[in-house]
């Protein structure tokens, strides 16, 4: 007995949807996709939240040289933890976007504190007294190189961290987005291996009686 073609036609787009909607990969895909949508939002509220929760009302000048160097440190730690895990990651490309935001963010951070604590230390390092919220204003007009003119750095170590910023942020989004995307290459191309070593195996057992 003869099929309908107009019926065959519309069936298979249907089976390939119920095959899509039961196939565990496409499945975890879209799961990773959300992951790497909320991982780096909600790391980056709780940057925030910590920013304007932290106790940063001392008047110290080696608090404000700690919390700059420790946070450079910390920023290179957890960009090369990011970089080791994307190689590892089944989804490489999702990973480097979620690294890449979850660095900036606290790249961000990191400078807000420091203009914070600086402007508190040496009062006038800045043409303007800077709350929290005029610290990361500031740090966000500097990354984006915006610069309005309204906040600008008048002492000369206020000057120095600034372009520290500056140079930072050239770094971030050149040589780092190099490594990572080499970090996605090399996942990509390790992925592609484990698949290759797993088809031999998959293929001797489905053939198997």
């Amino acid at each position: 007995m003869s099929s309908d073609p107009v019926t065959d036609r519309t069936r298979a787009p249907a089976d390939g949807e119920a095959a899509a909607r039961t196939d565990p990969s496409v499945h975890a895909g879209r799961l990773a996709a959300t992951v790497a949508l909320v991982r780096p939002a909600l790391i980056a509220a709780a940057l925030l939240t910590a920013y304007y929760l932290l106790p940063l009302d001392q008047d110290s000048t080696a608090l404000t040289s700690t919390v700059l160097v420790c946070g450079l440190l910390a920023v290179a730690g957890v960009f090369t933890w990011e970089v080791r895990t994307i190689v590892r990651s089944p989804y490489p490309r999702l990973r480097a976007v979620e690294a890449l935001a979850a660095t900036v963010v606290l790249f961000l951070v990191l400078f807000s504190c420091t203009y914070y604590l600086l402007e508190r230390h040496q009062p006038g390092s800045y043409s303007e007294p800077l709350t929290r919220t005029d610290a990361l204003y500031f740090t966000l007009t500097t990354f984006t190189t915006v610069g309005f003119g309204d906040i600008t750095a008048r002492s000369q170590v206020g000057r120095v961290v600034t372009m520290l910023q500056m140079a930072g942020g050239l770094v971030l989004f050149g040589v780092a987005a190099r490594v990572l995307a080499a970090a996605v290459e090399a996942g990509l191309r390790r992925k592609g291996e484990q698949a290759q070593e797993q088809d031999p195996a998959r293929r001797e057992t489905e053939s198997k009686p």
